[in-house]
């Protein structure tokens, strides 16, 4: 089942339309086909490996009840059609028991076919964090493209690619951790300030173990409570938060940061407190709190008065050198 051409371009998202020749896609009989879907073949360049079953019997009781809305997008290979974007539809179809799939058929390059199946995937739902990193990666390591390229054509800010593709330096045990959604990215970034990798399982472990949350899981890694270290050395300061309200803000505000936050005050008044490690680290977390609406760091004078950034007493070491 195949809706309107406007529907079917808002479906596709803004991400791809930058790579989706205009006015070629949904116009003419020929250009939406209906595909036998055995005929439809994995698309070696995935970047999602991992797919939750709930998710796709729901889709697959959609289709049955509905058709596939949105066609997927495919090119010719050897006689068939390999798969570029909508995998989730494809394996929900075959488990409704459709028998063929409305598809867009067109002629793309395999560095297109990785960029379009990865803004795909990123403008549909979470992607893994570990699919994440390893997609923009072959994108640097298969066609050569550098952090600000890739930037530009996922839109995302070049300092999250960097710190994405960071991950894939942690020991193989914590990067399938990663995958398996047992910690989170918030997790792993204070581990990448360990230089040891044995330090670095051994304090994954305890993360594991515990259940612990960002914040004790920089404090585990760092070796230092940042809010009690200042305290002390401060003298007299103003109380951290032990309001159950803020406490609740706090763990959401890290946990969506991916760094340590901290609420001073009541909620009433009072401060928010966030670390930043470098500052491709400060690009990041000022893209999340604005929404990437404001000048880079170098162009900032002061930040906004209510609103504290400040950097951590614990310098991250330097990132590898860069594999672009």
């Amino acid at each position: 089942m195949v809706g309107s051409s406007s529907t079917n371009k808002r479906g596709l998202g803004k991400g791809l339309g930058s790579l989706i020749p205009q006015q070629s896609v949904f116009v003419g009989g020929r250009t939406i086909v209906n595909v036998d879907i055995n005929n439809v073949v994995a698309n070696p360049r995935q970047p999602r490996t991992v797919f939750t079953k709930e998710a796709l019997t729901d889709l697959a009781e959609s289709i049955k009840a509905q058709g596939v809305i949105e066609p997927i997008l495919t090119r010719m290979r050897d006689g068939k059609y390999e798969l570029i974007a909508g995998e989730r539809r494809l394996r929900a179809a075959k488990l409704a028991g459709i028998a063929v799939i409305p598809a867009i058929v067109k002629d793309f390059n395999d560095q297109q076919s990785l960029e379009i199946s990865l803004i795909e995937n990123l403008q549909r739902e979470d992607l893994n964090p570990m699919d994440e990193a390893e997609g923009y990666a072959r994108l640097a390591s298969e066609f050569g493209l550098t952090q600000e390229n890739i930037s530009k054509r996922v839109g995302k800010n070049r300092s999250t690619i960097a710190n994405m593709v960071r991950i894939l330096s942690l020991p193989k045990a914590i990067k399938e951790s990663l995958r398996k959604g047992e910690i989170t990215v918030g997790h792993a970034r204070p581990l990448l300030a360990v230089e040891d990798a044995d330090k670095q399982l051994h304090f994954w472990k305890e993360i594991v173990k515990g259940g612990l949350n960002v914040r004790d899981a920089e404090i585990l890694a760092t070796g230092k409570d940042h809010a009690k270290t200042k305290a002390k050395k401060g003298g007299r300061k103003r109380a951290f938060t032990t309001n159950v309200e803020l406490n609740s803000l706090v763990e959401q505000l890290t946990e969506h940061l991916a760094t340590k936050v901290k609420i001073f005050g009541t909620p009433d008044r009072g401060k928010i407190e966030v670390e930043y490690y470098s500052r491709e680290d400060l690009e990041r977390v000022l893209e999340l709190i604005t929404g990437g609406k404001i000048k880079r760091p170098e162009t900032i004078s002061a930040p906004a008065p209510h609103f504290s950034v400040i950097p951590t007493e614990h310098q991250a070491p330097q990132p590898p050198p860069p594999v672009f």
